[in-house]
């Protein structure tokens, strides 16, 4: 293992300092990215497609659970697939390992939602057993061919307005590896992180940074948001994005 040269102190912060002028581009082309997603053209969903879940059938308009937004990924926990039936494949069971506290996705009006092949009682064993706490359902049409997640893993974003459902974004591959946290599910999203800073089209939801922020057993409880003290101190401290 051939490893970098071993520097003094200033040497070592002056490389921190030449490398960090490129994580900043890179930081600033993955918003510029985000906000080419937030201006894709919308595909309305036509098909009724059916789930089960674990209260019955439902519908894709369902799986919204009355919030704006949806985001869909296809896990591979099906009969036949490498796994079955104790686990999803190890991949999918990865990315269920990293999805974060979903309260905060849902405060930016969100919902995140799993779906596979396998029967209810096989999904709700595995996530007792696993620790996971998303909405899981099982397929039931060709839900999956028709949104390209029949072959291979994938992330879908619909919105809705009112009973009408569309289809906003996709992506597979690496393309989803890094999902998990709130951030990185929301930049994929057609309203995106929804934050004033952004580069969104004229009329979309907006709030200041910070003030939406809460504990994760609060969201529903006392709405107690961050308030506007603390964007000043993040202003002062140059901590907005930018």
């Amino acid at each position: 293992m051939k490893t970098p040269d071993v520097v003094s102190k200033d040497e070592w912060h002056a490389a921190h300092q030449r490398l960090l002028v490129k994580e900043k581009e890179l930081t600033r082309a993955r918003d510029a990215l985000a906000a080419q997603r937030r201006r894709m053209p919308w595909l309305a969903v036509e098909e009724a497609y059916e789930f089960d879940g674990p209260q019955g059938r439902v519908s894709l308009l369902d799986l919204f659970e009355g919030r704006r937004q949806l985001v869909v990924y296809r896990a591979f926990f099906d009969p036949g697939v490498h796994g079955w039936p104790d686990h999803p494949c190890v991949g999918c069971s990865m990315m269920a390992d990293q999805v974060s506290h979903l309260a905060h996705l849902n405060a930016r009006d969100t919902t995140l939602a799993y779906v596979s092949r396998a029967p209810q009682p096989d999904i709700a064993r595995v996530k007792a057993r696993m620790g996971w706490t998303m909405p899981w359902y099982t397929m039931l049409d060709g839900f999956d061919a028709d949104f390209g997640v029949d072959q291979w893993h994938g992330t879908n974003a619909f919105i809705r307005d009112g009973n009408r459902v569309f289809r906003t974004y996709f992506v597979n591959n690496r393309g989803d590896e890094a999902l998990g946290t709130p951030w990185s599910y929301l930049d994929i999203t057609a309203l995106g992180r929804q934050e004033e800073w952004e580069d969104s089209p004229e009329g979309y939801p907006q709030t200041p940074p910070y003030t939406w922020w809460n504990w994760h057993d609060e969201y529903d409880v006392s709405a107690r948001p961050a308030g506007e003290e603390q964007v000043r101190r993040a202003a002062e401290a140059g901590l907005l994005p930018g």
